[in-house]
């Protein structure tokens, strides 16, 4: 299993009269959790669509049992729990400054030739990188 970890610090703009984080926000949370975990691994979406690869997200869940607050440094967990095949799954915990769990969730993304439009497989470079954390 690969793990990485972000930091993210929740802005004024993002919060509501509670000073909440906006629901819709830990979306773009987990994308922050996400795209750093490729790029800790030497990939980065960039370069992914550029070789031809695109990733857009097939499914996304989350499951809310804390508010993020506002000014608040979460840490979004990143996990990628098995080897990509045409699909990657991506699974978040995101803890708060206490280090109380406040969600957790799952994105789906699936690997599109950018030309044919249609899935395809895993990059052999990237599946090859992955393989190491198994």
């Amino acid at each position: 299993m690969f793990i990485s970890e972000t930091t993210i610090r929740v802005r004024y703009g993002e919060t509501d009269r509670m000073g909440y984080s906006y629901y819709g926000n830990y979306a773009e949370y987990y994308e922050v959790g996400r795209v750093e975990a490729l790029r800790s691994l030497g990939w980065n979406y960039k370069d992914m669509e550029d070789g031809g690869i695109l990733l857009p997200v097939y499914t996304f869940s989350i499951k809310y049992l804390k508010p993020a607050l506002y000014d608040e440094l979460l840490v979004v967990k990143t996990m990628i729990k098995e080897i990509p095949k045409a699909r990657i799954r991506f699974d978040y915990e995101m803890y708060n400054s206490k280090g109380e769990k406040i969600n957790e969730g799952e994105t789906t993304l699936v690997f599109v030739d950018a030309k044919s439009k249609k899935p395809c497989g895993a990059p052999s470079e990237f599946v090859e990188v992955i393989n190491k954390y198994f």
